[in-house]
């Protein structure tokens, strides 16, 4: 576990011995939360699972969706968070579910899951990954490392080598490496994750038609009235890191392309990455004008009335799968972390 992790784990065991969760609550809860996933699928049995932070298992989906309904939360659609915004209703928090990249374990283990809840849910698509093309490079990074004893890059022109022959050795070197791409251009990221990928045997772009739903499956997938899909650029890159005119094509073509594809409108909308180093108030604003109703960031926190004027840009709440226990989701859900992450204030807004 990193140390950032360690330092979260530690935080939630504090917050759950203090029973602050239950006490501060009403304070810090708000009138809402929206939930981020990525994978739900059966927990694999690997040592080297860098990106597990990524998935949950069925069984622990289950726990979060009854911990929403043991807490009193009302799960609604992402369409209907304007109005409850605006509406300023306190009886009641509200928890909307969403889905990020297109997954398709997200309709072989989550959807039977969530039907028995008769819980909506949104997933966000990556218009590339639909067609089975595309780069899952932090996939294609997991699995060359997986393969590789030795991951060479450069670096400032200079070589980096990086034993990877143990688990350790092997955890170490993706997160260099993966901190070192991030930093950089997207073409370097992508270059340097498709050769190693190259050299580790795996085609590169042949991750997206394995792992994500085509679009024959999503048209299905459309039809259905507890199912949202909304966008989530063409290609899933770091829109901060590249020039307005090619990030407004991201985010403009990806809903016209959806909309064409499906046959229905696409309201809604997901930055990729979207920490505040890959989506700030340039894109706030081009997502804004491609006329997407509402926008989730990944930056931590729960909903409240001032949102209402910032809906292109709503904080999500991660299920991470490396805490997948009923007293990180108490703890989470109680929104005394966020409280405390913002330094007092109940919102983190940005515009």
């Amino acid at each position: 576990m990193r140390p950032r992790h360690r330092l979260f784990t530690a935080g939630i065991e504090v917050i759950a011995a203090s029973r602050a969760d239950r006490w501060l609550r009403n304070l810090a809860r708000g009138l809402g939360i929206v939930l981020m996933f990525h994978h739900v699928r059966p927990r694999r049995d690997v040592a080297f699972a860098p990106n597990e932070l990524l998935e949950i298992t069925p069984e622990f989906l289950i726990t979060v969706l009854a911990e929403l309904r043991r807490e009193g939360f009302d799960i609604i659609p992402i369409a209907a968070v304007p109005d409850r915004l605006r509406s300023n209703r306190r009886s009641r928090p509200f928890a909307v579910l969403t889905f990020d990249d297109g997954y398709r374990d997200n309709v072989e283990h989550a959807w039977p899951i969530l039907k028995r809840f008769g819980a909506p849910w949104t997933i966000y698509v990556t218009t590339e990954f639909a067609g089975g093309r595309g780069q899952l490079w932090w996939l294609e990074l997991e699995q060359a490392i997986a393969r590789l004893d030795r991951i060479v890059i450069s670096r400032n022109g200079e070589p980096l080598s990086l034993p990877s022959r143990t688990p350790n050795e092997k955890q170490d070197a993706f997160h260099a490496v993966y901190r070192q791409l991030r930093a950089g251009p997207m073409e370097r990221l992508r270059t340097v994750t498709a050769d190693l990928a190259s050299q580790a045997g795996i085609i590169s772009n042949c991750l997206a038609a394995e792992f994500c739903l085509s679009w024959d499956e999503l048209r299905d997938l459309a039809r259905e009235p507890d199912v949202t899909i909304g966008a989530h650029t063409l290609s899933h890159p770091v829109l901060a890191k590249l020039d307005t005119t090619a990030a407004a094509r991201e985010i403009a073509d990806s809903k016209t392309l959806l909309e064409r594809r499906l046959g229905r409108p696409v309201r809604h909308f997901a930055y990729p990455f979207g920490d505040r180093l890959s989506a700030g108030a340039r894109e706030f604003r081009l997502v804004r004008d491609s006329g997407f109703e509402t926008a989730v960031t990944s930056r931590p926190g729960h909903l409240f009335s001032n949102h209402t004027d910032y809906l292109h840009s709503l904080p999500r709440v991660s299920i991470n799968g490396l805490f997948q226990t009923r007293a990180a989701l108490r703890t989470l859900f109680s929104g005394v972390p966020f409280l405390l992450w913002n330094r007092g204030r109940v919102a983190e807004i940005e515009t």
